[in-house]
């Protein structure tokens, strides 16, 4: 209390007190200085640009709206181009800077009506409807910023798709003269239609510096790889005409030609074509026997038959795409809008997107002068690889060419992915359609990582009453190093399992499941017992897999944990006589399904079995009693959009004694509703989801001349 007295109620009586002038003189001074600060974050946060004040907004698209700028004849002109630029030497990297998102941003210029210094437009058209949409779909994507001070990538609004519409030397001056121009340097340039008569330039005329190219004609002289991007030809007819995706396999004809300015000697061989193999070649032209104008554009003919295009080209299986007077045709794009596989004989073309796209897996290529050899070559492709690249034709125009919208995006995506390349889209993203999912089911499965192998692997074992097989498949599988739990699932309820005392002594925890119901989907119930990521399926009379084949099955899954990984290898085909698919366990060098009698899998495709497969296939499983490995086969497939993995070389699993009568493969309808299941599940699905390969995986030094003793899985069967 005495010590209150020393203070008063501004402050300990220790501290002298302010003179009156003084506390306004420095309260004054605090003030002037904090409106500074106020108004400088204002002015560096405050969203403002000196060049964005006429944003590219939907209202000022119009030409007639912008304003008019005068180029005059001492206008400065860029430098040609030049064609060592790569990303590294050319593109300022640094203005794209990091964000959280890995995204680069994307500035448009504001429109602007360009003239000569007499009032002539630099452009015939002026601004295209197809660069109008590109322009709109860039704005209202997630790469646009109206900010030119946070852009990395800047697009001028001169359209320079079509150069047959251009003067050359005015669109360069206009170029020159943009506020960020900087020699071209971080600006992006898409174009179509390069080049001119006579020589037909296969990149754009405008001199351009060190801009970046997208351009719709490169041949391997002018590309710049890894710098400008290889972006296809439009087609209006994409707008105007809509084709149904229709199924793979064969078609009315084998091959179909129906571009109309080939050159003489191109059509020349093509006729000789025709002639030697008859209906199996439509080749069409321009219709001689219509007038001019919209509607002759999609109209062909042969002789006098009048065909649709371009839904004829769905009529073929494959369709040629050649060069005309510029390599990049507007032709390939309806070509794969209808599914057909394009046979491209351009040489040196670089077809669109290609650092990104696997052709091999759409298109064939085949050098000019090869065209007399031409159907030889793709009547040795087989049937179900044409299939295979139909759908992939098809896929590659919705996702990449099928407007100007998908042409723009796939175009900055390229670029992004060369500036963020630790986020960059991965090979599958690029060129695998995403594969067909129920909603509601995500898989956890897509990691990074690699499953430790510690925790091992849980072996489910389904069995009946084969007592003496289900010993033996239990000793051997107990000499797996990586085995953690063997749970057998005793499928019998007029039959109780044996003693506690009669089972195999084993190193692990053994566990016998006793069902309710005699069904072939108890094997891949969520068993609580299972705590393990990893399960091997295994029945109870595959007892010729040796320990060192299961160990090195396992380290197989840990790689690839999304996987089957399994040993018996089956394939589905396409039966085109019965117009179905068909069930083969014969020998093959292909392989599509790996049974579930011997395979490892995630524990979580246990839960997506019995509580998410689709439509009433579990059902149908269980009152068939067949089918449940192709069940499972399905479902992996379609949640993955990847083929099985087969292990080993083995072909044989089961042990020679278990014939019995009552052998579930014993049965003479069997095989053939194996294939009534493939195309019961195909129809639930909707899709077929099976992947064809071509591959098993083999111990790296399984068949050198090496010492046994030496290798980490001597003991793999040949058979």
């Amino acid at each position: 209390m005495c010590a209150s007295g020393k203070y008063s109620s501004r402050g300990p009586a220790l501290i002298p007190r302010m003179k009156t002038k003084h506390r306004i003189y420095y309260i004054t001074l605090f003030s002037v200085v904090l409106l500074g600060l106020i108004a400088t974050g204002m002015f560096q946060f405050w969203p403002h640009s000196i060049e964005s004040t006429a944003d590219w907004t939907l209202d000022k698209r119009s030409v007639h709206d912008a304003p008019l700028v005068r180029l005059p004849v001492s206008s400065p002109i860029p430098e040609r181009g030049d064609l060592s630029c790569r990303m590294h030497t050319c593109f300022d990297v640094y203005r794209c800077g990091y964000n959280p998102k890995n995204r680069i941003k994307v500035y448009i210029y504001p429109l602007q009506r360009l003239v000569d210094e007499v009032g002539v437009p630099i452009s015939s058209t002026g601004l295209s409807r197809e660069y109008n949409d590109l322009l709109s779909a860039i704005s209202d994507s997630d790469f646009y910023t109206d900010d030119v001070t946070r852009a990395c990538l800047f697009v001028p609004s001169i359209d320079v798709l079509n150069q047959n519409s251009l003067r050359i030397r005015e669109t360069a001056q206009a170029l020159a003269i943009l506020p960020r121009w900087d020699r071209g340097m971080n600006h992006l340039l898409f174009n179509m239609l390069p080049g001119g008569p006579p020589d037909y330039n296969t990149a754009l005329d405008v001199p351009r510096d060190r801009a970046l190219l997208a351009g719709g004609g490169f041949s391997t002289w002018t590309y710049r790889q890894g710098y400008d991007v290889s972006i296809p030809v439009y087609s209006p007819l994409s707008a105007d005409v809509e084709l149904p995706e229709r199924q793979p396999g064969p078609r009315r004809y084998f091959i179909l030609s129906s571009q109309t300015a080939i050159h003489r000697e191109y059509r020349g061989e093509l006729e000789r074509l025709k002639e030697e193999n008859g209906e199996a070649l439509l080749l069409l032209d321009k219709c001689s026997n219509l007038s001019q104008g919209a509607a002759s554009v999609r109209k062909r003919c042969y002789k006098s038959q009048v065909y649709d295009y371009p839904q004829v080209l769905q009529e073929s299986s494959f369709c040629v795409v050649l060069r005309g007077a510029r390599l990049g045709q507007a032709t390939l794009s309806d070509v794969l809008q209808a599914g057909c596989v394009p046979v491209v004989l351009a040489d040196s073309y670089i077809l669109p997107f290609s650092e990104v796209l696997d052709w091999k897996r759409a298109s064939v290529v085949i050098p000019e002068e090869k065209l007399p050899e031409m159907y030889t070559i793709l009547k040795s492709i087989p049937h179900r690889q044409v299939e295979e690249m139909q759908r992939q034709a098809r896929w590659f125009w919705d996702a990449y060419f099928s407007s100007m919208k998908a042409i723009g995006m796939t175009t900055l995506q390229i670029i992004n992915d060369r500036i963020y390349p630790y986020a960059a889209h991965t090979y599958e993203q690029w060129n695998n359609p995403p594969v067909v999912k129920w909603s509601s089911v995500n898989s956890p499965l897509f990691l990074p990582l690699i499953p430790p192998r510690s925790p091992g692997f849980t072996a489910v074992v389904l069995t009946y009453d084969r007592i003496e097989s289900l010993f033996r498949v239990i000793t051997e599988i107990s000499k797996v190093p990586s085995l953690a739990k063997l749970l057998v699932v005793w499928n019998n309820q007029n039959k109780s399992p044996p003693e506690e005392s009669l089972w195999p002594k084993i190193a692990v925890p053994l566990k016998v499941v006793r069902t309710k119901e005699n069904k072939l989907s108890n094997r891949f119930f969520p068993y609580d017992e299972i705590e393990t990521e990893a399960v091997l399926a295994i029945d109870d009379d595959i007892i010729m897999l040796t320990s060192d084949e299961l160990q090195f099955g396992y380290e197989v899954w840990r790689e690839f944990p999304d996987r089957l990984v399994g040993y018996p290898g089956r394939l589905h085909l396409w039966d085109h006589e019965m117009g179905k698919w068909k069930y083969e366990s014969e020998w093959t060098n292909e392989v599509s399904m790996v049974l579930t009698g011997a395979a490892f899998y995630h524990k979580y495709f246990n839960y997506l079995y019995t509580y998410k497969m689709p439509g009433d296939i579990k059902n149908w499983v269980d009152a068939h009693m067949n089918c449940e490995d192709i069940a499972m086969n399905f479902l992996v497939a379609n949640i993955t959009g990847k083929a099985p993995i087969k292990v080993t070389p083995r072909k044989k699993f089961k042990c020679p004694e278990c014939t019995a009568i009552d052998g579930l493969s014993l049965d003479q309808t069997h095989m053939v509703e194996r294939s009534e299941c493939i195309n019961k599940f195909a129809s639930v699905f909707g899709t077929m989801p099976l992947k064809v390969v071509e591959h098993r995986a083999d111990p790296v030094l399984y068949k050198d001349d090496f010492p046994e003793k030496l290798k980490s899985f001597p003991n793999i069967g040949s058979l």
